[in-house]
């Protein structure tokens, strides 16, 4: 069986939002530190601030807004969010001054509904389709980032920054449009314990040492992220003088080669003998780009080289992190652990732009590749000395219990089904919380546990 035509129309209108949202905050990306230059008051540090504003506001809440979600109800908070979005693409498009594009900025990210999509998503799938759902909306935001970075410097010519920060604030209204006239209403809401955060389990995921190692590296990926868009197109204009307009051209090329170059790794990581070097490889490719960047970041030529290897690891480490996250994570607590994961992203963010910003100010463009490197060292320690996951995959069965007697009961039963790994039923659910190993696991056995065959 398949999705429904209501579950595939749910899931592709609620990644386009998420794909417009996103466009919007990274559209700035590849121009800003240049456009910033000719604003009042700015700095280095401001000008990082400004790029890394969003981060901070996105940290602190989007788990209350996901949590507040079930009580106002999902598309009440999803649309507040968005006017919150277009409200600071506004502010910044009508200020001419650092400080203002930083309050703007800011405002964008108090948007926050990361966490509310991805409930109204659980809301509109059935448990068996969540997790190729999730998968839909995380493609949609590589994709948005990948034609933000190609579109940024086109459109800083045609229409200026400021034409870009009014632009943003269109999408944000095309988003609500998207959400009203294309996303279905759903029957009920209730708390999905696999897509969004309990907090009485906030405490079991920060003493989870394997998942800190997995937070850790998101921030440190994303803080260099940020902080290499501080130093890059600066690097590409004023050392490489290349023209503002043309930067395009080399985000173009980094990025798609970066893609076809990550393929060969990323078919390394879905082999379990082979998982630890690619995952590890990814972050060296990392730590390579920095050096390249470093010691030759004059030149345009090696510039690019540079970019092209650091977009190798990143389109790998980006896209494999998440599913390492679901493996590691308890079964039942899958949902608290992407939303823990989710805010150290988004804070590494933050501190990579007000950070990147300080250290061009006050050590040069280089400074930054050089302490990037030396954080991405740190992470290739942690993750060389990881345990290797286990290439398990959860399932969620619906079930009927009426007691935690007899949902005890049931997970024991599961247990024993060849080739479940670990199984917990959660009353409040009403669902079964399995993880499997595909090889050796029987689906047709749990048929005998779902509601229609007590």
């Amino acid at each position: 069986m398949a999705m429904t035509g209501t579950e595939k129309r749910a899931v592709n209108s609620l990644a386009g939002i998420f794909m417009l949202r996103m466009l919007g905050l990274f559209l700035i990306l590849p121009v800003f530190a240049l456009y910033a230059q000719g604003l009042k008051g700015q700095t280095p540090f401001l000008i990082g601030l400004a790029l890394g504003a969003y981060g901070l506001s996105q940290a602190l809440l989007q788990i209350p807004f996901g949590m507040m979600s079930d009580r106002l109800g999902r598309k009440r908070v999803i649309t507040a969010g968005l006017i919150l979005f277009a409200i600071g693409s506004v502010i910044a498009a009508t200020s001419d001054s650092i400080h203002g594009v930083i309050i703007g900025r800011a405002v964008q990210g108090s948007g926050a509904i990361a966490a509310a999509v991805m409930a109204l998503t659980a809301d509109l799938t059935r448990e068996e389709y969540r997790t190729r759902a999730m998968a839909t909306i995380g493609v949609s935001i590589g994709m948005s980032f990948s034609i933000a970075l190609v579109l940024g410097p086109i459109l800083d010519r045609a229409i200026g920054m400021q034409g870009i920060f009014w632009l943003t604030a269109v999408l944000a209204i095309m988003a609500i449009g998207i959400l009203y006239l294309f996303v279905p209403n759903p029957v009920s809401i209730r708390h999905h314990s696999d897509a969004e955060v309990t907090p009485t389990r906030f405490g079991e995921v920060l003493k989870n040492t394997r998942l800190l190692g997995l937070d850790f590296g998101i921030f440190v990926l994303h803080l260099t992220l940020m902080a290499m868009f501080v130093a890059v197109p600066l690097a590409l204009a004023e050392k490489a003088g290349l023209p503002r307009d043309q930067h395009w051209k080399v985000y173009l090329g980094v990025v798609v080669t970066g893609f076809i170059s990550m393929i060969p790794l990323m078919i390394m990581s879905h082999k379990p003998k082979l998982f630890r070097y690619a995952f590890s490889g990814g972050i060296a490719l990392l730590i390579l780009a920095q050096a390249v960047l470093y010691l030759e970041g004059d030149a345009l030529v090696w510039i690019v080289i540079g970019l092209w290897i650091f977009f190798t690891g990143f389109n790998l480490l980006e896209a494999t992190l998440p599913s390492v996250i679901s493996r590691i994570a308890p079964v039942d607590n899958k949902g608290t652990a992407i939303g823990v994961y989710n805010t150290f992203q988004f804070f590494g963010a933050f501190v990579g732009g007000a950070l990147g910003g300080w250290l061009v100010g006050r050590f040069g463009l280089t400074s930054v590749f050089l302490m990037s490197a030396a954080l991405l060292g740190a992470w290739l320690v942690v993750a060389w000395m990881s345990p290797t996951p286990e290439f398990l995959q959860s399932h969620l069965l619906r079930v009927s219990v009426d007691n935690e007697q007899e949902a005890r009961a049931l997970a024991g039963k599961l247990m024993n089904i060849p080739g479940v790994a670990e199984a917990v039923v959660v009353l409040d659910d009403g669902v079964a919380y399995l993880k499997v190993d595909k090889k050796v696991f029987d689906e047709s056995r749990l048929q005998e546990f779902s509601p229609e065959n007590p």
